[in-house]
């Protein structure tokens, strides 16, 4: 992670400082458990609290410089808190291994982080509505291919915006259920030389779950589905993205992001406006699925344990959470202050002659008696003929100078298939499927 892309409140939680803090707290719960079983002095675990209380804050540097020594990270930080508790720490640890911590810890931290991560999608969504409702009915072209196809509005390409993070929010929740399990089961899972009910204790007091059956890790395959959840969810953010970026281009330009007072385009050519923000996402995008893959190795250790996991959770746990959190709100931005252009639309809806009614010519030909097969051939004739001229001819016009046509239609019952109303016809049906019957 690098400073340009991140939020204060989602670093803050890969900050040695909070890793250290919830390193004390899994320690200190499970001496308070211990204390209560009577597996060591009642008076151990509140001794440890005070001290630590009334000790100044972790020294970094001090833990690190013992690690340069026992090139073990518990052990360090165990021997620091050691020092600024007294005997009493000696208790600290008892019956545990390093991944009880470490693996407890990763689990609190994944699951702050899906805190934010959730409230980020919240936030987007609320924005998707309040834009999707705003543009609900300002018609648009579809295009598939690329292509002109028929009309839709732009508030159901908000919509659909809105379904899709809300399945991924969904996604993410029970991502986090998931991931968010205690492990204080000793050397290679089996409890030997801790009770199960201080895991239990400590689970509750860290707001986790225990880990049915751990070896000396939590399975990696939760953090693999944590971290493939992140990887969709930042392809739906490039999948808006690369929308708003299709919609700036010139000769589109039905909408585009927000251009400030004193923004500069190009460093050449000082009538650019370019799309910096979403180009910005897809290519953060990229990044956070880049994660998944290292996630999905990471599942398969040997036998109890290797640390093969270790070296890529420390790189991707903040690397791919403060990402995704900076381009969650990113989008947020883009979407709240998007510029739209209606009359461009229209213009857009209009330039090819009429070529986006042809279903309905073909259909109303087919209910009038012709085959589909001549149908077709009768519309497409016609309509390669404006497809030809760039849009300048008619398609209607066509069509009701073709006698072949005219057979089957009359010239009001093509005008009539002309109607751009007619394609928004169930915008109000797909909003209450999406918003709800009452939004």
């Amino acid at each position: 992670m690098i400073p340009r892309y991140s939020r204060p409140e989602m670093v803050s939680i890969w900050a040695p400082e909070t890793r250290f803090q919830i390193w004390f707290e899994i320690e200190a719960h499970a001496l308070d458990a211990m204390a209560e079983l009577g597996i060591v002095p009642k008076d151990a675990a509140a001794k440890v609290w005070d001290a630590h209380r009334n000790a100044p804050p972790f020294d970094i540097a001090r833990i690190d410089a013992i690690e340069a020594e026992t090139k073990h990270d518990v052990i360090a930080f165990l021997t620091h808190v050691s020092e600024r508790t007294g005997p009493e720490a000696r208790f600290l640890h008892q019956g545990m291994t390093s991944s009880d911590v470490l693996d407890t810890c990763l689990a609190v931290q994944l699951a702050r982080a899906a805190d934010i991560l959730i409230a980020d999608i919240d936030a987007l969504l609320a924005v998707l509505k309040r834009r999707a409702f705003e543009h609900k009915l300002t018609p648009t072209i579809g295009r598939s291919h690329g292509i002109h196809a028929e009309p839709v509005t732009f508030g159901l390409k908000l919509a659909e915006a809105y379904a899709e993070f809300s399945r991924n929010r969904a996604r993410l929740l029970s991502a986090r259920a998931d991931v968010a399990t205690c492990a204080i089961s000793g050397a290679v899972g089996t409890f030997a030389n801790i009770d199960p009910r201080v895991e239990a204790y400590v689970a509750e007091k860290m707001g986790l779950t225990p880990e049915p059956v751990s070896t000396q890790v939590i399975p990696r395959d939760r953090h693999a589905m944590f971290f493939a959840t992140l990887g969709v969810i930042a392809s739906s953010i490039e999948r808006l993205a690369i929308e708003v970026r299709h919609l700036q281009r010139t000769e589109v330009l039905e909408a585009e992001e927000y251009f400030s007072p004193g923004q500069k385009g190009s460093s050449a050519m000082p009538h650019k406006r370019n799309p910096v923000l979403t180009e910005n996402l897809t290519g953060l995008a990229r990044m956070v699925r880049g994660y998944v893959t290292p996630a999905l190795e990471n599942v398969a250790l040997w036998h109890e344990r290797d640390i093969s996991h270790s070296s890529v959770e420390r790189y991707i746990g903040p690397d791919a959470t403060v990402t995704l959190d900076f381009a969650l709100a990113r989008l947020t931005g883009v979407v709240d202050k998007l510029l739209v252009y209606p009359e461009r639309m229209m213009k857009n809806i209009n330039r090819m002659g009429g070529l986006i009614h042809s279903q309905r010519v073909l259909l109303a030909l087919t209910q009038a008696g012709a085959s589909r097969e001549d149908a077709y051939k009768l519309v497409q004739r016609n309509a390669m003929k404006v497809w030809e001229s760039d849009g300048a001819l008619s398609l209607e016009e066509l069509l009701k100078a073709d006698p072949d046509v005219t057979h089957y239609l009359s010239a009001d019952e093509i005008a009539d298939r002309f109607d751009l109303g007619y394609h928004l016809k169930h915008v109000d049906t797909i909003f209450g499927r999406v918003f709800g019957a009452t939004s």
